[in-house]
């Protein structure tokens, strides 16, 4: 027997086999979500009630992303029932299930050690192995409160005062605790058979470092060990590969104190990668017909109060001045290229005969992010990104767009991401448009249908992300998680109907009247120190021959082969190869040593048969010793895997 539990708490048992539609008869018809869990292997399932017209429940299982965070919301109570058995007087603030994991927040008089850590794990195998069933009630805005303050749980009251007054608030127990929670959650804590608390660290009340700093556990669970083992030796894995330590290893950046957070300097190495980028998006994006710019990095406040940044994003910008008086200039530094870019296009008179019309630039961007949101190369308050703006006719929207996109795509396969992309249709919340939106709701309404229209003609598996666009309109977001499975965008592409009204972009038609063209913002390859850190972590620091820093290493036996090491360099360096020469009174297996450390592609190794027979002994990264290659024919050979930008 299968066991679902009701909205109000209550257990029903429905035969294992039982299908959804029969399952769906012993519940009332205004039930609106259940959640349901197999005791014996800890499957998780969510059922999403019928209508009143007796439409068939959904399904949910733990290889559903809702099934999986309904199994570890459960696993976070467990957490904080073990924390207040062990710390009664810690305080609750949230713990909710994030990508393949859980954490909960606690405000605690001493932060929680490893050894705590220890502690805290043991006490919720206890709570397993007692298997605690979960039960629900709700009570009133003005209950809750009382109940909140009668726990003496301070943070809760404070999220229950956000509520409106009429609303109805959920509480889940499970045995000698109680939760303000909305759910859904396992039956009984007995199904939570794997898991494990892997870190404690400081967490702002509402990620506002003006709040008080909490302490939070993050942990994960799995319905096997088998399944957590596999988890945990992929986490030391990332560990390995986490450019924040390899990539400091391996000096392709640093970050120093006095010069802030968010503001890495590139190390040789690190610069060196980029700028191979960066030339290359800008040679792609010519042969596409694209018009380098290049603007200010900063503007008076009169540019971002036409563009919407003042109003939407000015606690996000770098202010040089008061902005609140006007009597004297206010600047900022910029963290957009649009409004600059539009200059562009202002310059002259357009008419339909100059569009499309496709400006890109390598950006320098600042944007001024919160401190506990800084990490490495991944979030930053300084970055350059290869920025974009077409200028068009509506009718050419769909090709333009598709144009984008595809770009976005050809250049994510090329340096090895677009296996690891999702795609996002950000849409904005028409619950929210005064705050965050410009424009009506038509318009928007118009943007989304012609873009969701696009998508689908392009073939785009997309999800939806509702609240996520443009304060200005929709766009499709390309996403990719780093190591440890945070999500971040890495490309855009923006459909705006809005800012060329907005700085009074027109053109003449082909019936000689004024109109406002489209804009497509977008991004090629975007942020560069972001796409640095990604490349980093997929290839463990052994980045593809043709972005390599240093892609050969020549490693001669002693001083006799030096002259010979420098006519082989000479040849690389005439076909532009980046080369270096090993020269140090060191033994070959010391030199070769030294360059898997460093992850060059190839070395040379250069003794006197390699001398005599005009060859170099050639040694892959990938493929281990090669033999002796005649110089030439390693050179062609190189140049082509260089040109091809075999992965």
């Amino acid at each position: 027997m299968l066991k679902l539990v009701l909205k109000d708490g209550s257990l029903l048992e429905v035969e294992e086999g039982a299908s959804c539609m029969e399952a769906a008869k012993a519940i009332s018809p205004g039930l609106a979500r259940a959640a349901l869990g197999a005791k014996l292997d800890g499957e998780v399932c969510e059922l999403s009630a019928p209508a009143r017209d007796g439409a068939a429940f959904e399904v949910l299982t733990w290889e559903s992303e809702e099934g999986r965070k309904i199994f570890r919301h459960t696993s976070s109570h467990v957490l904080a029932q073990a924390v207040k058995r062990l710390y009664p007087a810690a305080k609750l603030a949230i713990g909710p299930a994030i990508d393949n994991g859980f954490y909960y927040d606690f405000d605690v008089e001493t932060p929680f050690t490893a050894a705590d850590l220890e502690k805290i794990e043991a006490e919720m195998k206890k709570i397993v192995k007692e298997d605690v069933a979960l039960s629900r009630f709700t009570l009133s805005r003005d209950e809750a409160l009382a109940k909140a303050d009668a726990m003496g749980e301070p943070y809760k009251r404070e999220l229950i005062e956000d509520l409106p007054e009429d609303a109805e608030l959920s509480f889940y127990s499970q045995g000698d605790f109680t939760d303000l929670c909305a759910g859904p959650h396992l039956p009984s804590t007995g199904s939570i058979k794997a898991f494990k608390l892997l870190s404690v660290t400081g967490a702002y009340w509402r990620g506002d470092e003006k709040n008080k700093m909490l302490c939070r556990i993050y942990g994960t669970s799995f319905p096997k060990a088998s399944m957590l083992e596999e988890h945990l030796a992929a986490l030391e894995d990332a560990k390995k590969r986490d450019h924040n330590k390899l990539g400091r290893e391996l000096e392709y950046f640093t970050t120093v104190d006095e010069i802030g957070q968010g503001l890495p300097i590139l190390l040789p190495k690190g610069a060196r990668v980029i700028q191979l980028l960066q030339r290359w998006i800008e040679d792609e994006e010519q042969k596409r017909g694209y018009l380098l710019t290049k603007t200010p990095l900063m503007a008076k406040s009169d540019l971002y109060k036409i563009s919407g940044h003042w109003d939407h994003y000015l606690d996000g910008m770098f202010v040089l001045g008061d902005p609140s008086d006007e009597s004297k200039e206010c600047f900022a530094m910029r963290p957009m290229t649009c409004p600059f870019q539009y200059q562009v296009y202002l310059n002259r008179a357009r008419s339909y005969r100059d569009l499309p019309m496709r400006l890109g630039e390598t950006s320098t961007l600042f944007r001024n992010e919160e401190s506990g949101e800084m990490h490495g190369l991944i979030r930053v308050r300084q970055f350059t990104i290869s920025e974009g703006h077409l200028v068009l006719r509506p009718e050419q929207l769909e090709e333009e767009f598709k144009g984008c996109l595809e770009l976005a795509k050809y250049v994510l396969d090329t340096v090895g991401m677009l296996e690891d992309c999702t795609f996002r249709f950000s849409q904005w919340d028409p619950a929210n448009p005064n705050n965050k939106y410009e424009g009506t709701a038509e318009q928007w309404n118009e943007a989304q249908r012609i873009m969701g229209e696009i998508l689908d003609n392009l073939g785009v598996n997309y999800q939806i992300g509702i609240d996520e666009a443009a304060f200005y309109g929709p766009k499709l977001d390309i996403q990719y998680k780093n190591v440890f499975g945070k999500e971040d965008t890495i490309v855009t592409i923006q459909i705006d109907m809005l800012l060329a009204e907005k700085f009074g972009m027109e053109y003449t038609d082909r019936d000689d009247k004024k109109v406002h063209p489209y804009i497509i913002h977008r991004t090629s390859l975007g942020c560069y120190e972001r796409t640095l850190a990604y490349l980093i972590e997929k290839y463990a620091g052994a980045l593809p021959m043709w972005m390599a820093p240093t892609q050969i290493k020549i490693l001669p036996f002693g001083p006799e082969q030096m002259e010979y090491a420098k006519s082989v360099k000479a040849k690389l360096d005439n076909v532009g190869m980046r080369v270096e020469i090993d020269g140090r009174n060191e033994t070959i297996g010391y030199k070769i040593r030294s360059a898997q450390l460093e992850k060059i592609p190839y070395m040379l190794i250069i003794g006197d048969k390699e001398m005599q027979d005009g060859t170099v002994a050639v040694r892959s990264r990938k493929a281990g010793d090669l033999g002796a290659i005649p110089v030439d024919q390693f050179v062609a050979d190189a140049v082509m895997e260089v040109a091809e930008k075999r992965k």
